[in-house]
């Protein structure tokens, strides 16, 4: 890890990003591939999905933002040729300004292009030099050696990239009120991501996944956030098609804990097979 004022350059940082993305050449022809932030990563067990039958790969990132989503689709989308793509589309990947997410994906996959497009688009400081710094190293092979270990702290990462928390309880706080927003810029890439994913002839679900339900209600305005998703696609908010407990199902506020994986996903799977989906 290289951290200057402007510059923050961590191979293998949160959501073992460097690991999935040196996995994922050897996916191709999968059912369902997976997108979003860590509500993805953290959410979709491929192992719960392959014991249904069904092949798939999660390509979730840490602050994952319609930005860095759009870039790897433009990466990956082909080799993977996937049946279905399910995008979790946690309302706070919406307003954020996707920093955080293109310094994770710069230091920990190959750059090209779609690098320089996204740094250009966002026109941070902090990535311009992490995009040259990446650059320099890509050049001369420096992170080639680099592996990155399959257990950190209390995560492991799963094949099909996966990322399991060690079994923990979160305990219930109260949350303010608040309210969504979005941010033009990611809000105009979404859009341009469900045209690709249209263009390409791929079957698309938006799908929000459950956070806990003392965090959920703290939003005021949850049925207009529905209502916006909805118009881009199909579209199924577990946090009302689920009832969870706050403690046995997550770790922490905004994720489950493999208790609550199971039920989702468990859950996601009879919808898909009731609506015909799969």
């Amino acid at each position: 890890m290289l951290v200057q004022p402007n510059l923050y350059y961590q191979l293998g940082a949160l959501g073992h990003m460097n690991t999935r993305l040196k996995e994922i050449k050897n996916f191709t022809d999968i059912d369902i591939l997976f997108l979003g932030s860590s509500h993805a990563y953290r959410g979709f067990d491929p192992r719960v999905f392959k014991s249904a039958g069904l092949s798939t790969f999660n390509l979730g990132s840490s602050s994952q933002t319609p930005i860095q989503t759009r870039l790897l689709l433009k990466r990956y989308l082909i080799q993977l040729a996937p049946k279905l793509i399910i995008y979790e589309t946690t309302p706070g990947a919406f307003p954020a300004d996707g920093v955080e997410s293109a310094l994770d994906i710069i230091a920990n996959d190959k750059n090209d292009i779609y690098s320089l497009l996204m740094t250009l688009k966002l026109n941070h400081i902090r990535i311009y030099n992490n995009f040259v710094y990446g650059v320099m190293r890509d050049l001369f092979g420096l992170n080639d050696s680099y592996k990155e270990p399959l257990n950190k702290n209390s995560d492991t990462y799963i094949t099909g990239g996966y990322v399991e928390k060690e079994m923990r309880h979160y305990k219930v706080k109260s949350h303010k009120n608040r309210t969504w927003s979005f941010n033009d810029n990611q809000l105009s890439e979404f859009e341009a991501i469900v045209t690709m994913i249209r263009d390409a002839n791929i079957d698309l679900i938006l799908v929000q996944a459950p956070v806990t339900p003392s965090l959920y209600s703290s939003f005021q305005d949850n049925i207009s956030f529905d209502s916006t998703m909805s118009g881009y696609s199909t579209y199924y908010n577990f946090n009302e098609i689920l009832q969870l407990d706050d403690s046995f199902h997550f770790f922490d506020s905004n994720h489950l804990n493999q208790n609550g994986v199971d039920v989702f996903n468990n859950k996601l799977i009879d919808v898909l097979q009731e609506s015909q989906r799969l």
